[in-house]
């Protein structure tokens, strides 16, 4: 069983608040989840290849053609600012 602590660390992690109740859960969700996975661990795997993906992997990418591009003050019609031609954003330190 995974332990309330372990959850609490989980949650720092993702940035995340659970309440008690939740964090609960979470914990039987998970522990079910990792129980899974050791059933799977006791399967047969010897002399089996590595598969890498479940269906043939193929390049679903459009070719690369040169299109014409927006206008640039087309491009920067809804910009909130823009100094010279370019979108201006706040200074970030």
């Amino acid at each position: 069983m995974i332990e309330k602590e372990d959850i609490e660390h989980l949650c720092w992690l993702a940035r995340i608040e659970l309440s008690d109740e939740e964090k609960e859960k979470f914990a039987e969700q998970l522990s079910e989840i990792l129980e899974f996975f050791s059933i799977l661990d006791e399967a047969e795997t010897e002399g089996v290849e590595p598969t890498f993906h479940a269906v043939g992997v193929k390049n679903v990418m459009r070719a690369d053609e040169v299109e014409p591009s927006l206008p640039q003050e087309e491009a920067l019609r809804n910009a909130p600012r823009r100094e010279n031609g370019y979108f201006k954003s706040p200074r970030i330190l």
